[in-house]
């Protein structure tokens, strides 16, 4: 290797001919000009794909298995012998089993799901709902947290309800966009229902109307995950788990969730303190920068009205919209 990057060096800054350097380093001409190209060697690169003459015919049995065992519970699946057992019993195969063994490796490989270290830019969010035991006056009952993380910077805000619903949700982004003093650019979201009518394919939602207000009262983008992809916003399912391990163990006691939501906050407020593995900076210095490429939007105090509107059938007029809050009363 050292003596690569010579010769890349003598010809590419040091100006050299290719034939002086191929002289001077006893190498062939054609050799030298394979080093211009690489900046590392690239090793041996397979021109056509791999002949199998004689697993060929039987390939296509051996992908239609493979298919068909992705809806199989794992530990019911095909190894490669017993694929290779079924091929030699069903089908005639008269090769060996290393052919078959190594194709079925090879298979594997190419279906299996890569994952990629995302690089989340400043002032993208994440939200979704977690659930916890806590005791509220005296009772013990499930409180339904939002969980909002900054992934730029890692802050995050928690608050919890009595129930995951739409004014929960709407409150919750309202309640979070002050705490972080801005409102995020863009937020990723699962497909709650809350949020989404229907899934179209893709990238495609069709939108609740609540959600479609909150959007276009506070402006910012939204992205929706793939359905059953948790991964697609791991960081937020993450301080989902964290929040209730630290932030509400052991269970804790208040008499309101004014009292709960306090200590939420004190909490998130606290961690902001803490300086991740590898940062220079603490949780809150970084939110601040990250914070700093946007403004909030409209500015604090313009909220929205945090209600959902429903339809109802009075008596033989036609529906008219009211909100829940009217519902209720």
């Amino acid at each position: 290797m050292e003596i690569y990057g010579r010769v890349r060096r003598a010809v590419l800054v040091e100006g050299r001919s290719q034939r002086a350097v191929a002289r001077e380093f006893g190498l062939a001409r054609i050799t030298v000009q394979k080093m211009l190209r690489y900046a590392v060697p690239p090793g041996y690169q397979r021109q056509q794909a791999v002949k199998r003459p004689k697993l060929g015919p039987w390939v296509g049995v051996i992908d239609a298995i493979l298919d068909e065992d992705k809806s199989t519970p794992p530990k019911q699946r095909h190894t490669a012998k017993r694929i290779f057992e079924r091929l030699r019993e069903e089908h005639g195969f008269t090769g060996g089993y290393t052919i078959v063994k190594d194709y079925v490796h090879t298979a594997k490989l190419r279906s299996r799901e890569m994952f990629v270290p995302l690089r989340h830019a400043p002032g993208e969010a994440q939200a979704d709902f977690g659930e916890a035991w806590v005791v509220m006056a005296g009772v013990k009952l499930k409180a339904h947290f939002l969980a909002m993380d900054l992934p730029h910077s890692d802050d995050c805000f928690v608050i919890a309800f009595p129930a995951e619903t739409t004014e929960a949700f709407l409150e919750g982004h309202v309640r979070a966009f002050d705490y972080f003093g801005a409102v995020p650019t863009r937020i990723l979201y699962d497909n709650t229902k809350i949020a989404v009518a229907r899934i179209l394919g893709g990238e495609e939602r069709v939108k609740t109307r609540a959600f479609s207000e909150l959007q276009s009262h506070y402006l910012f983008a939204d992205k929706f995950g793939r359905p059953a992809k948790g991964n697609d916003k791991g960081k937020v399912e993450g301080l989902v788990g964290y929040a209730r391990r630290n932030f509400m163990v052991p269970i804790p006691h208040f008499n309101s969730w004014d009292e709960l939501n306090a200590h939420l906050e004190a909490e998130c407020r606290k961690r902001r303190q803490r300086r991740l593995r590898g940062h220079s900076e603490t949780i809150g210095e970084e939110s601040m920068q990250s914070c700093g490429v946007i403004t909030l939007t409209p500015p604090p105090g313009a909220h929205p009205q945090l209600a959902e509107r429903l339809c109802a059938n009075i008596g033989m007029h036609p529906p008219r919209c009211r909100s829940a809050h009217e519902c209720e009363r």
